[in-house]
């Protein structure tokens, strides 16, 4: 490698960049000859950090700075070499190789050049960038992946009217990619504050996107290997913990945006006219996601039991529904229930539906009294109080603790062997379902 760097310095910046791409295509090609997954050692990731990322290896050295038509050069540089290359390990190293963060000065310049280049394969679809991003955003630290969530929601729904068109028109190029951005953007917007509901263009791309194929969320679930235990600090497998957390929390984020005060006091006719239209748009956008959503849930039981997880992998975490259930329940007391009944009813009503279509598909692994104990102290909601109080069918099993969800009849992962076919246990229902009890009667509230 130090040969590579001696010729390198005797170049301009991007003829620099553009060669030490080509050395570590050489050298990546002929590791993954002799090994499947080459280890990325220290030599190539230091040239990318000098000639790509323009950070100096002498300590007290002045950072070099591309200007912004030498920028989109490199950018341009890059594009194409991600399209040109024919194989998809070796782009995955490479992209790897130039954008993993190593912890150091780099990160920031690694993360700037990332968030253009995607961006930039969103303008021209550049598919190949945008497979590579995807695999990026599943194996990288969630702290990194709303970066630059945060960078294409700034330039296709803020910056410029009307240019969230280009971002929508990636769902057919790279389906995969957008599964990883909304979980992303899920991520990133948890409506913990004014700034952090989605953009309204945001959102109505991502509901249009899964009422036209609701698989969409799952594509990485449904094509990924998965651990006995998964990581902690990534991307969940789906975005389907931060699509309920948009569900539930929408009415009371929206209902404590529009009762904050204004500076004067007053709010202008035009500005109360324009932000009534779009309360209206988002509501209904909100009730369309919260049925994709639910629908989506249903369908899980099947791709569950087809890869032999069903009662034994939640996709929902319950460790993640507390802090959800703990933010309504602040927002419910911190706004006036005298002046937001509806939107806390509306809200507890979508959580309500959620829990129990996410534990009667196998998706939400908990216990009644789990569940009993996690909203204890929610507001009163009838729709609530049914779901997590009964009825409820017991298990024929007679290992299994009382009020245990029935579907549970093997171990989580890794805790035990699990049998391979569940032919193994004849005795046994596969996946009893709950008794419908005929003679029950309860209002019925359609959710708006």
């Amino acid at each position: 490698m130090s040969d590579i760097r001696h010729s390198l310095l005797r170049r301009d910046a991007l003829s620099a960049a553009k060669e030490v791409l080509y050395h570590l295509d050489i050298y990546f090609s002929s590791q993954l000859q002799s090994a499947p997954l080459p280890i990325v050692d220290k030599g190539p990731v230091e040239l990318l950090e000098e000639f790509v990322f323009q950070v100096p290896k002498e300590r007290g050295a002045q950072p070099k700075r591309l200007n912004s038509l030498q920028e989109l050069q490199l950018l341009e540089i890059m594009c194409n070499y991600f399209q040109e290359q024919t194989k998809d390990s070796v782009r995955q190293i490479i992209f790897s190789s130039l954008f993993s963060p190593q912890g150091n000065k780099a990160d920031d310049s690694r993360m700037s050049l990332l968030g253009k280049l995607v961006s930039m394969a969103v303008a021209v679809c550049r598919i190949p960038v945008l497979e590579c991003a995807a695999s990026w955003l599943q194996r990288t630290p969630v702290v990194y992946c709303v970066r630059l969530a945060r960078a294409l929601v700034d330039d296709y729904c803020c910056l410029v009217p009307g240019s969230v068109q280009t971002l929508k028109q990636i769902f057919s190029a790279s389906p995969r990619f957008c599964c990883q951005f909304i979980t992303s953007v899920t991520a990133l917007y948890d409506l913990s504050s004014d700034d952090l509901i989605p953009p309204l263009d945001l959102l109505e791309m991502i509901v249009n996107w899964i009422l036209e194929d609701p698989r969409l969320i799952l594509i990485t679930f449904l094509n990924t290997p998965i651990a006995a235990n998964l990581p902690i600090g990534f991307l969940e497998l789906t975005p389907l913990t931060g699509l309920i957390r948009w569900c539930v929390k929408a009415p009371l984020a929206h209902k404590r945006k529009k009762k904050a005060p204004l500076a004067n006091g007053h709010v202008a006719a035009k500005v109360s006219k324009d932000s009534g239209g779009a309360e209206r748009d988002s509501h209904l956008l909100y009730s369309k996601l919260h049925l994709s959503v639910l629908q989506v849930l249903l369908m899980l039981q099947a791709h569950l039991t087809e890869k032999n997880l069903y009662g034994r992998l939640g996709l929902v975490l319950f460790d993640h529904m507390v802090p959800l259930v703990e933010e309504v329940n602040r927002l419910a007391d911190e706004l006036n229930p005298l002046n937001a009944s509806q939107e806390i009813e509306l809200a507890l009503d979508r959580l309500a539906q959620a829990l129990q279509v996410a534990m009667a598909s196998g998706a939400l692994l908990c216990t009644r009294d789990d569940l009993r104990t996690l909203c204890s102290r929610l507001p009163h909601n009838n729709l609530l109080q049914l779901v997590i109080s009964g009825p409820v069918q017991q298990s024929p099993h007679a290992g299994l603790p009382p009020g245990f969800y029935p579907h549970i009849h093997t171990p989580p992962l890794g805790y035990g062997a699990v049998p391979a076919h569940p032919a193994a246990h004849p005795a046994l229902p596969t996946h009893p379902g709950h008794t419908f009890i005929s003679g029950m009667t309860f209002p019925f509230r359609p959710i708006h």
